[in-house]
């Protein structure tokens, strides 16, 4: 369609809450007005709902190529926009994992044919590709990504090296895993011989420990801080991370930022009994203690952004022995509604959702015209109804895995409709096969 009208909305936006209209053309939002009579192909009456700008996350695992048995770009971005995701920016653990200008070009052109939301890809970062890393294009690639601790795939950068490499001459935003592998490989070798074949979930956080995390943090914030660097840690998941963060200063001039992961913020140790593998993640999942000081550095704007790292498993390999099952697990379609789901708590304000879930990506990855819910911006929107609840059921689940952390759980809220680059993505509670995302692109 080539225009939009979206009548009577509550807007979140910007740290405010109004009541206006919004129109949209050739996908861009032309007009934000209390009242706009103009004509358009499509009027959307949103009275009672609430208007956010379409989240951006920062950090998934959709496992194209190589991997598609558990998920792919076009199963996964559909999950995303029935969660009110309009963006996202893909991890390089796929097969083969993305250590080349042709592999990463390789992933763009999948997602020009098969992604429903918008899109962008990390050019990974190994021990011996420093040169290929060196080639990536900041205007339309959102970053380089480096695993400072193993996880899902084979991309441990464990030579210093190379770290220095990475951290002196990247081009761009450098996103970084932290977790020190030494200091796992001593906590799983203690646990192994206390314990055997006999290791349970419950024990995934005392192996992965928040020790293990704060190591590797701090000594990339070091490095970063050494070399001026752009650098990014993804999924804080203790205490002890918090405070290497500052608020000070605005977002857009910090060189060093974080994120949280819905995961983190929800779950905690006390979980692991009834959720076993299905919360095992990377980093672990940590103490009620944990979780409360990675909320409360969201809130004072220490964490910036509020992200998935949504990493699907089949439920055969999520199925098997603490030690064989895979980290990760699946979480687009339901991160927003989770999010909401603490507003209903009185835990955050909907304007801090919108500020760490659409507004801070876009200025932390500099991406051009979103994120926002402005004239002459893209319009990636999504209107909510605070209302309407959602059941989380295996049998809605739209990830391929085809099941969700989430299960029996019922959400205050719901996804009314997902608008991406101006075109409907999402409504009715059904995924509208409207047309491809676009790829993003960087100020810089």
């Amino acid at each position: 369609m080539s225009s939009l009208l979206i009548k009577s909305a509550t807007i979140i936006n910007e740290g405010e809450s109004f009541q206006g209209d919004v129109l949209v053309t050739d996908g861009m939002i032309k007009q934000i007005s209390g009242k706009i009579n103009e004509p358009a192909d499509k009027v959307i009456n949103a009275a009672g709902l609430h208007l956010f700008p379409g989240c951006i996350d920062d950090q998934v695992h959709f496992r194209e190529p190589g991997l598609t048995h558990k998920a792919d770009i076009f199963t996964e971005s559909r999950a995303a926009v029935a969660g009110g995701i309009t963006s996202f920016m893909e991890m390089p653990n796929t097969v083969p994992n993305t250590l080349t200008q042709k592999l990463l070009a390789d992933k763009y052109e999948i997602a020009s044919k098969t992604s429903a939301a918008n899109y962008s890809f990390f050019m990974g970062a190994g021990n011996d590709n420093l040169d290929e890393v060196l080639k990536t294009d900041p205007r339309t690639v959102c970053g380089i990504k480096v695993f400072m601790g193993s996880s899902t795939g084979n991309m441990l950068v464990d030579n210093e090296k190379t770290l220095e490499g990475i951290f002196s001459k990247a081009p761009i935003l450098v996103a970084v895993h932290c977790e020190d592998e030494a200091t796992i490989r001593e906590n799983a070798k203690n646990f192994n011989a206390l314990y055997g074949d006999n290791l349970t979930p419950e024990m995934h956080p005392q192996i992965r420990s928040a020790e293990a995390c704060y190591k590797s943090s701090s000594f990339a914030v070091g490095l970063a801080k050494k070399h001026n660097t752009r650098l990014h840690i993804l999924h804080i998941s203790s205490a002890l991370e918090t405070h290497l963060f500052e608020n000070s200063i605005p977002l857009s001039e910090k060189r060093i930022t974080a994120e949280a992961c819905i995961h983190h913020l929800w779950f905690s140790d006390k979980d692991y009994p009834k959720k076993g593998n299905w919360i095992k993640w990377n980093p672990a999942i940590k103490s009620g203690e944990d979780r409360e000081a990675i909320l409360e550095a969201v809130l004072d704007g220490r964490i910036d952004i509020i992200a998935t790292d949504h990493a699907p498993h089949t439920k055969e390999e999520k199925s098997q022995s603490y030690i064989n099952a895979p980290s990760g697990g699946p979480l687009v379609q339901y991160a927003l509604i989770a999010m909401l789901q603490f507003y209903e708590r009185g835990k955050i304000s909907l304007e801090k959702i919108a500020e760490k879930m659409a507004h801070n990506p876009a200025v932390c990855f500099q991406i051009e015209k979103r994120g926002f819910i402005r004239e002459g911006y893209w319009a990636d929107l999504v209107l909510v109804d605070l209302a309407k609840s959602t059941e989380v059921s295996r049998e809605k689940v739209l990830s391929k895995c085809g099941w969700s952390p989430f299960e029996g759980l019922i959400f205050s809220a719901s996804i009314h409709t997902t608008i991406v680059s101006g075109r409907i993505a999402y409504e009715n509670g059904k995924v509208v096969e409207s047309g491809i995302g676009e790829r993003l692109m960087f100020d810089r």
